[in-house]
């Protein structure tokens, strides 16, 4: 899924970025719980406070996954989106 120029100039002025190219994008599409979420904090260990990822997955329980953990960590949950089975989350690396 790919996010329209105003979400993205949206999402820029939420997490500060200056290009999209920034955000680091995590593939994990077919790979069920708890892959995806293992997936996002290895990205999240290789990169700096304040820096994002986004992370695509086909796994349903992901939603809840996602939510708990940036609740529990700190990091913030900038956006999640859903569409058909696609599960897409952007998480900005807490300080």
């Amino acid at each position: 899924m790919m996010f329209s120029p105003w979400r993205i100039n949206h999402i820029q002025a939420l997490v500060g970025h200056s290009s999209v190219a920034d955000i680091v994008e995590v593939d994990a599409k077919g790979l069920d719980c708890p892959m995806p979420l293992l997936m996002a904090k290895r990205a999240l260990n290789a990169v700096g406070p304040g820096d994002c990822i986004r992370i695509v997955c086909t796994d349903q329980g992901s939603v809840r996954d996602f939510d708990v953990f940036c609740a529990q960590s700190g990091h913030i949950l900038v956006e999640s989106n859903a569409d058909e089975g696609v599960y897409t989350y952007l998480l900005q690396k807490a300080a």
